[in-house]
Formats: structure tokens, C-alpha cells, sequence
């Protein structure tokens, strides 16, 4: 298998040296191939690692960007990357991050997966932003087919589930090619709204070639949200829900009208509806299963943050070792049950049916404090100003655009929106192709903003 994973990255690294642009978008198109491991002597490697750092390497060669530094060209140079402030600084933190940690393998690993190779993709598609952005989104969709298609397949026929719960008919949670049905809301979410923007960037009449890309985006999208609502991931679909409520705000007045109506029929079917206003009052106070076993992960992480690491964090890789000894083996689920706690107390019986194993997991499940713990509070709140300044400049710039790119940002504004709403009560940047489409978003914003700057 390593060997052909090998030979498969040398035809890659040839498609990167004859067409750099090709080879970015098969990047692209291939997020999901961190799922293939190898190792490369002593270092593990994942194939998407591997072709982050080929076309790294070969645009690094191609472009000789050293040759910029030169004494005399001082005067020649192009303007800065966007955000290299913000991301000086987390390169930072996450190294201070890496330090805390000891610099283990683990530790190591995480540093050059999450922040360095995403990073490195990121400089590379900034200067290859020339053209349409929509050529950075169509390898997205061929990506969110795919991953719909398998999650189709999964939910028809059970089967490449490796769960056995969530293979039960009576409950299945579709898994596509990841190992958890949350996977396949994190990553199609925010990519949904990037298909979105690049379908309504189409001139409202176009040729016949046009019109059949505008078909295949509409079917990519209907089949990325069934597969979410096959996975069951209520987070994804509550940052669908909110991120388009986002969109359609900004959008028009007409869709401000239609999002002002929701939001009011929303608001009466709550107040007349008892079945309805419960179970939204429980998902909001995170009062069912999952949102009590939130409750505890945080409330165990703010311990162990004020235990000594209210700055620093657990380091990189290290939250499970630190958060350890603050860790409490389960929780009793409170129900609507008047005399819960009484029985609680007292029962033996009413104790082992609401008791819930609550194992420790690899980050605390929500935005800020997965940020937190890993790259300290400096790093958290600089991704925090980061997250806040591209919504900010986004707002602002959508409204100075013309239409084509005007929808792009729209859908830029979207995808993030969706990624920190669901990011609520997950885990949206620590995995390979979460951290690289984190970092897709600043980039395609940054082109836009270089664009509009050149236009000026």
C-alpha cells in the first residue's frame, strides 16, 4: 500500500512541476486523503501532508520568491499577504503551543499538520489567485460529491459503517468516508456555501455550458445537505440554518423581508407549540444527552485551565494527558423527571439508569477553548480577531463588488458563519481538511480584497 501511495505522489509531483494549477486543484479535491497514512522513514505522513508540501516545494522552486529580497527590489516588491500580522501571531502561539507540550512526535505532528502545511497552502493559492475564485471551488465540489455519494450508499444499505449502532436501521448515522457521522457536517457545511456563492455568481442567463455547471452545483448542494441530514449532525444543520440566516440578511431587502418572516414564525410556532418550545429550550440550554456531555467537558477543561494553564493551555496534542486528572468518569442525565434528584440520591437502581460514561476527548468541543487549550489564550483570541476581522471585511466588501464577485463573498461569509455556529459545540479546525478549508476561506477572501484594492 505505501508503495503505491508513493508512486501515486510521484505522478503528482510531475503534474505539480508541469501544471502547478492542476496540481492545486486535485489538492483540493483530495482533503479527505489525510485518511491515507504512510510513513516517510521515521515521520508519519498523511497523503494530503505530502502534496501540500509537493506543491509548497515545486511553487517555492518555480516562483524563487527569495529573489524579492534582494537590496534593490525593496522598492519592487508586491504588498504584503493578507493578514500576515494574524498569522505571524499563530504561528507563534502554536510554536509556544509545541513548546508547552514538550516538542513530542504528537505534539510535533499537530504543529506541522494544522498550522504549518495549511499555512503553506494558503501563501501558494494566494498567488495563484489570479482568475475566478470559482476555479478554487469547483475541486470542493467534486470533493462533496464524492462524500455525499458514499454517505447515500451508507444510508441505503448500511453497510461500511463501522459502528455498529450507528449501522441500525433504526438509527443509522451515515460515517461517508470519515470515521464519525460529525465529520461529514464539518466538512461539507461551510463547503455548501461556497458552491452556493459560486452558483449564484452565474450571470442569471448564460450559455448552455453555464447552465449545466449552475445544474450540477444545485445538485451537489441538495445532495451535501441530505447527506448531513443523513449523518444526523444537528450542529451542521443548526450552522446551515443560521449561516443562511446570516446570508439572507445581507443579501436583499426581499430576503431581509423572508428571514424577518421565518424568524416570526419561528417565534409564534414556539409560543403556541409546548412540544416545539421543550425541544428547543433543551437543544439551547444544552439539556439533552450530548449538550450534558458539553456541559462537562467544559466545565473539566475551565478547571484544568485554571489550574495553572489559564495562559499557556494543555499544549499541542496534550489535552487528554492534562485534562486527566479533572476528568470525572460519567454524569447522571438529568431528565423532566420532578424528582430526579431525589432518586439520584437515593435510588440504586433509578442511578444506573441515568448514568452516562463520559470518556475524555481529544479537544473540549467548542471553538474557543479547542483553541485554547491547544495554542494557549493568546493563540485563541488571535484566531477569535481573525475569525472577527475577515467577518468584519467581508460584510464591508461584498456591498463594493460587482455580482459575480459579490455572491462569492456572500458564500465566504456563509461558510465561516456555519463553521463557527457548529463550531459552538464541536470541533471545526483540528483535523487535516478542516484546518486546510479554514484556511481556503481566508485566502479566497484575501484574493478578493487584493482584486478590489488593484481596482481602486
Amino acid at each position: 500500500m505505501e508503495i503505491l501511495t508513493i508512486i501515486s505522489l510521484g505522478l503528482f509531483a510531475i503534474i505539480a512541476i508541469l501544471k502547478l494549477d492542476w496540481a492545486i486543484f486535485i489538492t483540493l479535491a483530495a482533503l479527505p486523503a489525510y485518511l491515507l497514512r504512510f510513513n516517510l522513514g521515521p515521520i508519519p505522513m498523511t497523503s494530503l501532508e505530502a502534496m501540500i508540501i509537493i506543491v509548497f516545494a515545486v511553487w517555492f522552486f518555480q516562483e524563487k520568491p527569495w529573489r524579492r529580497l534582494k537590496k534593490n527590489d525593496w522598492q519592487k516588491r508586491r504588498q504584503k499577504y493578507p493578514y500576515h500580522l494574524e498569522i505571524i501571531g499563530i504561528l507563534i502561539a502554536a510554536w509556544a503551543g509545541l513548546a508547552v507540550a514538550g516538542f513530542d512526535n504528537a505534539a510535533l505532528g499537530i504543529f506541522k499538520a494544522y498550522f504549518l502545511e495549511p499555512i503553506m497552502l494558503y501563501i501558494v493559492i494566494i498567488n495563484h489567485g489570479q482568475g475566478s475564485s470559482r476555479k478554487f471551488i469547483w475541486p470542493l465540489a467534486i470533493s462533496a460529491a464524492v462524500v455525499s455519494l458514499v454517505a447515500f450508499f451508507q444510508q441505503l444499505t448500511g453497510l461500511f459503517i463501522f459502528n455498529n449502532f450507528w449501522a441500525l436501521a433504526s438509527q443509522r448515522r451515515v460515517t461517508s468516508v470519515f470515521s464519525y457521522p460529525n465529520a461529514v457536517g464539518l466538512y461539507l457545511g461551510p463547503i455548501i456555501f461556497l458552491l452556493a456563492g459560486a452558483f449564484a455568481s452565474y450571470p442569471r442567463r448564460t450559455n448552455l455550458i453555464g447552465a449545466g455547471e449552475k445544474i450540477l452545483l444545485l445538485l451537489i448542494i441538495m445532495a451535501a445537505v441530505m447527506a448531513i441530514f443523513f449523518a444526523k449532525s444537528e450542529g451542521a444543520l443548526i450552522g446551515l440554518a443560521g449561516g443562511a440566516m446570516i446570508v439572507a440578511l445581507l443579501y436583499n431587502r426581499r430576503s431581509r423581508q423572508i428571514a424577518a418572516g421565518l424568524i416570526a414564525t419561528g417565534i409564534i410556532v414556539l409560543t403556541f407549540s409546548a412540544p416545539a418550545w421543550q425541544y428547543a429550550q433543551k437543544k439551547a440550554t444544552l439539556m439533552d444527552l450530548s449538550g450534558q456531555i458539553r456541559r462537562q467537558q467544559w466545565k473539566e477543561t475551565m478547571q484544568m485551565l485554571s489550574d495553572g494553564r489559564f495562559i499557556s493551555g494543555a499544549g499541542l496534542s496534550n489535552y487528554q494527558e492534562v485534562v486527566k486528572t479533572f476528568h470525572q468518569e460519567g454524569i447522571f442525565v438529568k431528565n423532566d423527571d420532578p424528582d430526579w434528584y431525589r432518586k439520584v440520591v437515593w435510588n440504586d437502581e433509578y442511578k444506573k439508569k441515568v448514568w452516562q460514561p463520559v470518556e475524555i476527548y481529544m479537544y473540549p468541543h467548542n471553538i474557543f477553548l479547542n483553541f485554547w487549550t491547544e495554542i494557549g489564550l493568546l493563540g485563541a483570541l488571535l484566531f477569535t480577531w481573525l475569525i472577527g476581522r475577515y467577518l468584519y471585511e467581508a460584510i464591508r466588501l461584498q456591498s463594493k463588488l460587482d455580482r459575480t464577485e459579490r455572491m462569492m463573498t456572500l458564500g465566504l461569509i456563509g461558510a465561516m458563519s456555519a463553521l463557527c455556529i457548529h463550531g459552538l459545540v464541536d470541533v471545526p479546525y483540528f483535523k487535516n481538511d478542516l484546518s486546510v478549508l479554514f484556511w481556503l476561506l481566508i485566502a479566497i477572501l484575501g484574493i478578493l480584497k487584493i482584486k478590489r484594492k488593484q481596482n481602486l
